[in-house]
């Protein structure tokens, strides 16, 4: 992915991850709470077998789709 679209993807991670405090569910690995940029970060990761920078710039979008989902179903 290129730097500019890299930084925006970035921001909007963490913007879900601002969203997600305290909603995610509890996880007996995390019992002081579950870190949700880490957890949005590492979903998108999982999806697409790619770190979010490395993520073809062509799949943005669907990045950004997927993590609207994962915002809309934190569990």
């Amino acid at each position: 992915m290129n730097k500019e679209n890299a930084s925006k993807l970035w921001k909007f991670i963490q913007e879900a991850g601002d969203y997600l405090v305290g909603q995610l569910p509890d996880h007996p690995n995390h019992p002081k709470g579950r870190n949700p940029y880490a957890h949005v970060a590492i979903c998108v990761k999982s999806k697409f077998n790619a770190s979010y920078k490395d993520i073809p710039d062509e799949q943005y979008d669907e990045v950004i789709k997927y993590i609207e989902f994962l915002k809309e179903n934190p569990s």
